[in-house]
């Protein structure tokens, strides 16, 4: 007979906002986890020094089937009061570019940081532990749990889905958080693959792999200003997994190669100082060796900088500064870093992520439709979609 324990909150997910949660949800907490160990996404991020929140957040950076539903809790819980906590804790960090917040030291200090805020809010956490059955009935959410081998009943009177997405699923993502919503009757949009690199047939770019240049990349909905790398099977780096969330099989792509250069100026001025240089050797000035070359491949890059005329430079400044090349795919969840999508918005109260339809029933973080840039962003909103579903949920308790 499994055992039974009767708590006010159950929460699904022991990741950033699942902890958030807990940490401001009130007494008699419970937190469980399949993994060995909490907040997994967290240790890896920022190359291990987790990029926990951004200078700049604004509703802007996310992307949502409502644009307008993050607004609530990024407005109360802001990148300032987690950095006031993370100050708190005595956390070291920096700012790199872009507004990025990274820990001097290593990520795992933030996981120990919430861990601590848990405890100080009497939160309990069951790791290694899975969920085998879900129900609602008589007011309660009744979960039938494994815990290390050991059938397990719990009773709450809340529930909160905070188990991310389906990005990662090395480390054990899946897409439960949909399966419970859409067993509550909640829509979930479509779901796809989203701060992933791009792949290309036959290893287009694979001689250029490390490769990397700063650009402009964009399409028709987004334009990004960042480092473009080129890999063995495809390209990657900030600007091309920014516009990967802008992204659609089987549209092209726009690369400024050398964004803010007049490449004509700079072309006729160097016909100016030297005639019989080569027009690729001068090109290999602004533009690595390797991408030039390869580049040549495709495009008539041949002759020395004495036999270019106007028209011929406008169509090289054209070629660099608006570089269309057609992606075959990307890589998909197995490296993505959020997914795009998730449980509608539309079914939940923007102010406290509970259900418009079953009271005590909560989602948060990435497993609802919101999905922020690179840089922080979805950590910001992991954080404050946590806090706004953990003071719901203090603030229904029935006053003693």
């Amino acid at each position: 007979m499994p055992q039974i324990r009767a708590v006010n909150t159950l929460i699904l997910g022991a990741g950033a906002a699942g902890m958030m949660a807990a940490a401001h949800a009130g007494p008699d907490v419970l937190v469980i986890d399949h993994a060995k160990a909490p907040g997994e996404k967290i240790r890896i991020s920022g190359g291990g020094r987790c990029n926990f929140t951004n200078m700049d957040v604004t509703p802007a950076n996310y992307l949502s089937e409502n644009p307008h539903f993050c607004k609530s809790a990024l407005a109360r819980y802001t990148q300032w009061d987690f950095i006031e906590l993370v100050s708190r804790h005595g956390i070291a960090w920096h700012e790199k570019t872009l507004g990025q917040l990274f820990c001097d030291d290593k990520a795992t200090q933030i996981i120990d940081m919430l861990l601590v805020e848990m405890r100080k809010a009497k939160a309990d956490l069951w790791l290694r532990t899975s969920v085998k059955d879900l129900a609602h009935r008589d007011g309660a959410f009744h979960a039938t749990l494994e815990r290390e081998g050991q059938m397990q009943t719990v009773v709450a009177k809340n529930l909160v889905l905070a188990t991310g997405g389906k990005s990662i699923p090395k480390m054990g993502a899946t897409g439960l958080a949909y399966d419970i919503a859409r067993q509550f009757d909640h829509a979930v949009t479509e779901t796809r693959p989203a701060l992933v690199p791009f792949t290309f047939d036959k290893g287009r770019f694979a001689d250029l792999a490390g490769v990397a240049v700063d650009s402009t990349l964009s399409n028709d909905r987004a334009r990004f200003a960042e480092a473009l790398l080129f890999t063995h099977r495809g390209l990657s780096g900030p600007a091309v997994l920014q516009l990967s969330s802008y992204w659609r099989e089987g549209e092209t792509i726009h690369a400024d190669l050398l964004p803010g250069t007049d490449v004509v100026t700079h072309l006729k001025t160097a016909r100016h100082n030297n005639g019989k240089r080569a027009l690729t050797t001068e090109l290999g000035h602004l533009l690595p060796a390797k991408l030039v070359a390869s580049l040549a491949t495709e495009h008539d890059l041949t002759g020395t900088l004495a036999d270019l005329n106007n028209s011929r430079m406008d169509a090289i400044a054209a070629l660099l500064g608006d570089w269309q090349v057609k992606p075959t795919g990307t890589e998909g969840y197995r490296t993505a870093e959020v997914t795009l999508g998730g449980i509608s918005t539309e079914g939940f109260d923007s102010k406290t992520l509970m259900s418009k339809s079953l009271p005590g029933l909560y989602t948060i973080g990435e497993a609802i439709d919101v999905t922020g840039w690179l840089g922080g962003y979805n950590f910001q909103w992991a954080w404050a979609s946590g806090v706004a579903a953990g003071q719901a949920i203090a603030q229904s308790r029935p006053k003693a």
